[in-house]
C-alpha cells in the first residue's frame, strides 16, 4: 500500500526497469507462483514519459565526447591533403518530436524526429606533407545537421536484474553542411572537405552518440533500481525486487513481475503459491501495482520483529482518548487509572505482542494481533507506577486511501476481546464498568488513533523517499482476497530527471 510512487522517473528509467527480453535468467515452469509484486504501465503513461525523452537525448548529444578526426586524401595537382577536426562541440540542439511504441518483440521503439544540432570546432589542413613542414592552415568551422534517431531498446536479464541493450541505435542524416569561417577559403576547398569529411563525421557521430545513449540507459537503469530498492527499504527491512518472471510487453502495456520477498537481518520467507494472474489488472489507468498477501504480511512481521509496532501517548493526546465522553463512568475510570495524576505526567504505551496477521479481503485489509496497553503514571518524586495493563485480541478491517500526499488508514470494522486486565486501583476486577468503558474507548477512539498514527508514520517514511515530489492523480487502493492493487495516474516531475542528468555528468 505504501509504494504507490515506486519506479516513476522517466522513459529511460521506468521503461528500462519494467522489461527484459533475453532468456538469461531461468524462472522455472511456473514463474508467477513466486511473484509478490507486479508493476504494469499502460500506453498513456509511456506517452507521457516520452515527453521527457528529449531531455535525455539532448544530454546524450551534449555530453558525448567527440574524438579528434584526422585523415588524408590524395588529390590531383595538390598531392596529399591532410586534415584534422578538433575541439568538436555541440551547440543549439533541438528536437522536433519524439514517438514511442511498445511492441511484442520485447522492445521499446523510440523515434526521435528532426534532431537539429550545430557542431563547432577547428579544421586544420595542409598539402604534401605540410604537417611536418608546418605549412598548414587552421580555420573554425560549423556543421549544420538534421538527424532522425531510431532507438530499439531491448533489455537482458543478468542475475535477476535488468541490463539494457540500446545497441539498436540508428541515425539518419537529412542534412550535414560544412561552413568554414571567414569566407576567405576558396569554394573548391569547402566542397572538398564537405565531400570526404562528411562520411567520416557521420560514422563518428553515430558511434559516439549511440555509445552515450547506451551509457545513459545503463546509468538510469541503475539509478532507478537503486531508487526503487531504497524506497522499499527501512533500516534492516529490505524488499527483494529482483525479477520473478519474464515480463510481458503488449501494444497497450508493459508488465514486470518481482519477487517481493522481505529480508530482515538475512532472514527471508519463500513465496511459492502467489495468486497473481495478468487478468487481475486492467488498462484504464496509467500505472498499477499489485501486492501479494504474503509480501504485506512479511512486511508487518518484519516491522514487528524490528520493534516498530510500538506507540506512546501522553499529554493532550492521552487526554483526548480518555475524555472522549463526559459521563460518570468515564470520570470514575479516569480517577481509578490516573489517581489524580495529570495527563502530562502519565504515558500510555501500545504495542503488538504477536506478529500481526494481514488478510486482504474485498471489504478491506483485515488485521489481527494480540495487543498490549500499559498506562504508567509518574508521581512527582516517586518511581513510575503501572496503573493499568491490558492484553487484548484485536481484529480490525482497514480501508486505505491516499489523499493530498497523505496515506490515510480508516478502520471500518473492529472487535476486541480482553484477555488480561490488571488495574492497580481495582486489583480484584470487581467493577466491570471500568472494563466496559475501556473496551468502548479502545473501539471508538483508541483503534482510530493507532491507525491514524501508523498512516502518518508511513506517510513520513514515503515522503522521506521523495514520493511527495510526484503528482499522483486519483489513486485507488483496492483490496481483494489475497492481494491489494494500487492504481493511479500521475504527472512526471521533470526536475528530478534534470537533477539526475546534471549530477551524472
Amino acid at each position: 500500500m505504501c509504494w504507490a510512487g515506486r519506479m516513476m522517473l522517466g522513459t529511460f528509467s521506468i521503461l528500462l526497469v519494467l522489461v527484459h527480453a533475453a532468456a538469461a535468467c531461468d524462472f522455472g515452469p511456473f514463474p508467477y507462483r513466486a511473484t509478490g509484486i507486479v508493476c504494469r504501465m499502460t500506453k498513456p503513461a509511456a506517452l507521457l514519459l516520452n515527453k521527457e525523452t528529449a531531455q535525455v537525448i539532448q544530454a546524450a548529444f551534449r555530453n558525448a565526447k567527440f574524438p579528434n578526426i584526422t585523415g588524408e586524401r590524395s588529390m590531383r595537382l595538390l598531392g596529399r591533403v591532410a586534415y584534422g577536426l578538433t575541439n568538436i562541440q555541440v551547440n543549439d540542439l533541438s528536437i522536433e518530436r519524439s514517438q514511442v511504441e511498445l511492441k511484442e518483440d520485447n522492445a521499446i521503439h523510440i523515434a526521435i524526429k528532426n534532431v537539429t544540432a550545430l557542431f563547432k570546432g577547428t579544421l586544420t589542413y595542409g598539402y604534401a606533407g605540410a604537417w611536418f613542414l608546418q605549412l598548414f592552415h587552421s580555420v573554425d568551422f560549423e556543421i549544420e545537421s538534421s538527424i532522425d534517431l531510431q532507438l530499439s531498446i531491448k533489455l537482458t536479464c543478468q542475475k535477476d536484474q535488468v541490463v539494457p541493450d540500446a545497441s539498436g541505435c540508428y541515425l539518419t542524416f537529412h542534412k550535414l553542411t560544412l561552413h568554414l569561417q571567414g569566407d576567405k577559403q576558396p569554394g573548391w576547398l569547402k566542397q572538398l572537405f564537405t565531400d570526404f569529411i562528411s562520411f567520416t563525421l557521420k560514422l563518428v557521430l553515430k558511434r559516439e552518440v549511440c555509445k552515450e545513449i547506451n551509457a545513459v540507459s545503463q546509468m538510469l537503469t541503475n539509478f532507478i533500481l537503486d531508487l526503487a530498492a531504497d524506497f522499499v527499504r527501512d533500516k534492516d527491512i529490505i524488499v527483494d525486487i529482483s525479477l520473478a518472471s519474464d515480463p510481458v510487453i503488449k501494444a497497450s502495456y508493459i508488465e514486470s513481475h518481482h519477487k517481493g520477498l522481505v529480508l530482515y537481518r538475512n532472514n527471508s520467507s519463500v513465496l511459492s503459491d502467489s495468486v497473481f494472474s495478468p487478468s487481475l489488472l486492467t488498462e484504464s489507468r496509467m500505472l498499477y501495482f499489485w501486492f501479494s498477501e504474503h509480501s504485506l504480511s512479511s512486511l508487518a512481521s518484519a516491522a514487528f520483529l524490528d520493534g516498530q509496532l510500538v506507540l506512546n501517548f501522553t499529554g493532550e493526546k492521552l487526554q483526548e482518548l480518555f475524555e472522549m465522553e463526559d459521563t460518570e463512568v468515564q470520570r470514575k475510570a479516569v480517577q481509578m487509572v490516573f489517581q489524580g495524576t495529570s495527563y502530562n505526567d502519565s504515558v500510555a504505551k501500545v504495542w503488538s505482542l504477536t506478529q500481526p496477521q494481514i488478510s486482504p479481503q474485498p471489504e478491506g485489509t483485515v488485521v489481527r494481533s494480540l495487543v498490549a496497553v500499559e498506562v504508567s503514571i509518574l508521581p512527582a518524586g516517586e518511581e513510575p507506577l503501572v496503573a493499568l495493563y491490558m492484553e487484548k485480541e484485536i481484529t480490525v478491517t482497514i480501508q486505505a486511501t491516499y489523499e493530498e500526499k497523505k496515506l490515510i488508514l480508516q478502520p471500518v470494522d473492529s472487535s476486541i476481546e480482553i484477555k488480561v486486565f490488571k488495574c492497580t486501583a481495582d486489583p480484584s476486577g470487581k467493577d466491570p464498568s471500568i472494563q466496559r468503558f475501556l473496551q468502548n474507548m479502545i473501539l471508538v477512539a483508541g483503534i482510530p488513533e493507532v491507525t491514524s498514527s501508523i498512516g502518518s508514520a508511513l506517510t513520513s517514511l514515503m515522503n522521506s523517499k521523495r514520493l511527495d515530489l510526484f503528482d499522483i492523480i486519483n489513486p485507488e487502493i483496492i483490496t481483494r482476497k489475497g492481494y491489494v492493487i494500487v492504481q493511479l495516474d500521475f504527472g512526471f516531475p521533470s526536475h528530478l530527471l534534470l537533477h539526475f542528468l546534471e549530477k551524472s555528468w
